[in-house]
């Protein structure tokens, strides 16, 4: 019979694939990225990400487990749509609010699952796990904010654009060698 610390420990594995898989996509997602301060919070959100996998490993620590990771197939669909949209917004004015939205979906997905987590961890009785659970679920709240703020004061209005993005010129650099087609992208996912 699985008790709730077996469940526990069995989305916390999914939640760490996540987080690896994110730290490889966050980089291509700053690369497409036209707008410079969309290309900062990838870049920021990224850095925040790779500390997500440090606290990770430390609440199975908490638990007296080794990390380990069972593959996240939320995060791999989520991602392969992410590459898809960003590809057919490429040069597009539209192209930042479409990474917005592929970025949002992901924090939506994070934010629910390391809800689920904290509040299992608080009932597990594990205060440190509880307390690097909220660290995590804060940060994707913040990085959540943080996105429909730009989302609201100029991506979506430069998607209104039809000249182009914020220079006036079309962009390729999700095309330019960013963007694994979706078979490669299952492929390299299989493979990590």
């Amino acid at each position: 019979m699985k008790t709730l610390k077996d469940l526990f420990l069995d989305e916390l594995a999914d939640m760490f694939d996540a987080e690896h898989r994110l730290t490889k996509a966050l980089p291509k997602m700053a690369k497409a990225a036209t707008h410079d301060e969309l290309r900062e919070a990838f870049e920021g959100h990224l850095e925040e990400t790779e500390g997500h996998v440090r606290k990770v490993e430390q609440v199975f620590e908490c638990f007296g487990k080794s990390a380990k990771s069972k593959k996240c197939e939320a995060i791999v669909g989520l991602l392969e749509e992410g590459y898809e949209i960003a590809s057919d917004n490429k040069g597009e004015p539209t192209i930042n609010a479409a990474l917005i939205s592929a970025a949002q979906k992901v924090e939506h997905y994070e934010i629910a699952s390391y809800g689920c987590l904290r509040e299992w961890s608080e009932q597990l009785g594990n205060e440190k796990a509880t307390q690097l659970l909220q660290e995590i679920l804060d940060e994707e709240k913040g990085a959540d904010s943080k996105l429909t703020d730009l989302a609201r004061q100029c991506c979506n209005q430069s998607a209104q654009n039809e000249e182009g993005d914020e220079d006036g010129a079309k962009s390729d650099r999700f095309e330019r060698g960013v963007r694994p087609g979706a078979a490669k992208v299952r492929a390299e996912d299989e493979n990590d």
